[in-house]
């Protein structure tokens, strides 16, 4: 089966976090300018480790395509690589927000249904 979390409750992880990448990139972005690794860093940082990327470069292009986010810059790192720095646009302020309260209110309803958990007769 190789590394398949097809089927796991980590599975389930692997799926919120494809699900939730532009998300946590904008929201990092409506603070400040930043660089690929940069993102993928603090989202360990903030999440305590928790939530890992080995990539984001997929959702930038895709966020760059709908125009939602920018390149405002590059620089030379100390180790001679090229940094390129991103930027949230207008439209990406207001797709974050409808990203956010379409996350809230889809774990609203899921913790809801979960918490009649004992409580159901569905007979």
């Amino acid at each position: 089966m190789g590394g398949s979390v097809s089927g796991t409750p980590e599975g389930l992880r692997e799926s919120m976090k494809k699900a939730t990448t532009e998300m946590l990139i904008l929201f990092l972005l409506r603070h400040k300018k930043m660089y690929t690794y940069e993102m993928m860093a603090a989202i360990d940082d903030l999440s305590s480790g928790r939530v890992t990327f080995n990539t984001i470069y997929q959702a930038i292009y895709r966020l760059q395509g709908f125009e939602y986010v920018e390149e405002c810059g590059k620089e030379l790192s100390e180790s001679n690589r090229m940094r390129i720095y991103y930027s949230i646009t207008d439209s990406g302020r207001e797709y974050y927000k409808g990203l956010v309260q379409q996350f809230r209110n889809y774990v609203a309803a899921v913790e809801d249904i979960l918490a009649q958990d004992g409580n159901l007769d569905l007979d």
